[in-house]
């Protein structure tokens, strides 16, 4: 190419999404293949979403609102926080992107774990900084690594809560004991796209005493627990000078129509939240004491996925698989070469997936 590219993006790694369905049927030459590979929601969405999206469908022609107010101001009575505090997202990744472009200058560092969710070093890369790696611990974030990543070049740090891809969670001491190590200047970005699954009553939540720290941004998600994923909406909730940037540099329309008016649609149905959130509870729950029954260990989760060590090599087990229509998620590529990530499905559909995993590893 005789185009000069910028050296920041040639080191980047080409985020790699789950195989979709009907690539694996295609490729195999089966049907009714079963996806568990991208943490989805098995569920669908509310009956309210397909009502208010239908009723929405011959305003296409026109743009749609920049700002999103009647879905804004039902988040800010939600939380409790002013309707200048919050920034929409074509997902949550848009906002990610928006962090970074805002808040790096060339050579500006951002920390994060290692492994992690492969956008925020995209994200960081796309703007000219520098992505700060820190190695787990125990499969968790090493919240004294990120601290000692910390020089005069960073400007955010990433915290994902619960985390992508091992499950593991962050207490409230924890955290706080880790936010008052991180310097004044310093955005802590709280990633919490699964934070409506976790069980566990001492895990941190950023929005249960949210803007009491202008450095937090908290980031969520409508595509998790809500099953919003096609739609693509997600919204950070942060300090007002912070969203004020964040607002300055977006794209004016970057939230389509459909997706406002699915997402609060979605927000209103509370009962369905609540039928999605203990399915998946009840899903975790068969599968970890399928896998377990097969003498297979399975990490500490309050999300709405697994992790379970095979022994063996993942990469043959995950091909294996998709040959049985069953789609997972080999985690070789982020460094746990014998670990699948499993996210739940519904009944039938994890049934079938211990089926496939029983026969691929007895065969």
């Amino acid at each position: 190419m005789k185009f000069s590219i910028s050296e920041s993006i040639t080191t980047i790694k080409p985020y790699e999404a789950g195989k979709p369905l009907k690539e694996v049927e295609r490729e195999y030459g089966i049907s009714k293949a079963v996806k568990l590979a991208s943490n989805e929601n098995p569920f669908g969405f509310s009956p309210e979403v397909k009502a208010a999206v239908s009723a929405h469908l011959m305003s296409m022609n026109r743009y749609p609102e920049p700002v999103a107010h009647s879905l804004v101001t039902k988040l800010a009575q939600k939380y409790g926080v002013a309707f200048e505090n919050i920034v929409l997202g074509n997902g949550s990744d848009d906002i990610i992107a928006l962090l970074a472009h805002g808040f790096l200058n060339p050579g500006d560092e951002a920390v994060m774990p290692l492994p992690s969710f492969l956008m925020y070093e995209i994200c960081v890369k796309t703007a000219k900084g520098v992505p700060v790696m820190v190695p787990l611990t125990d499969y968790t974030t090493n919240l004294d690594g990120l601290i000692d990543a910390i020089t005069p070049k960073t400007r955010m740090v990433f915290i994902t809560n619960p985390f992508n891809p091992t499950g593991a969670t962050l207490t409230r001491d924890e955290f706080n004991a880790f936010a008052d190590k991180v310097p004044d200047n310093v955005l802590i970005i709280v990633d919490e796209a699964y934070i409506e699954f976790v069980r566990d009553e001492t895990v941190y939540n950023s929005l249960d005493e949210p803007l009491t720290d202008p450095r937090i941004v908290t980031l969520r998600t409508f595509s998790k627990a809500y099953g919003l994923a096609g739609f693509r909406i997600g919204y950070g909730i942060m300090d007002q000078a912070v969203a004020e940037i964040l607002n300055r540099i977006r794209q004016p329309f970057n939230v389509n129509t459909l997706a406002q008016v699915a997402a609060e649609a979605a927000l209103d149905d509370t009962a369905f939240l609540k039928v999605s959130v203990r399915g998946t509870h009840e899903g975790l729950d068969y599968l970890t004491s399928e896998l377990e029954t097969l003498g297979l260990t399975v990490l500490p989760t309050q999300s709405n996925f697994l992790m379970v060590d095979l022994t063996t090599d993942s990469r043959d087990v995950f091909e294996k698989m998709l040959q049985k229509g069953v789609i997972v998620r080999s985690m070789a590529s982020y460094g746990f070469d014998t670990f699948l990530r499993i996210n739940t499905g519904t009944p039938d559909e994890n049934e079938a997936c211990i089926v496939a995993l029983k026969a691929v590893l007895e065969g």
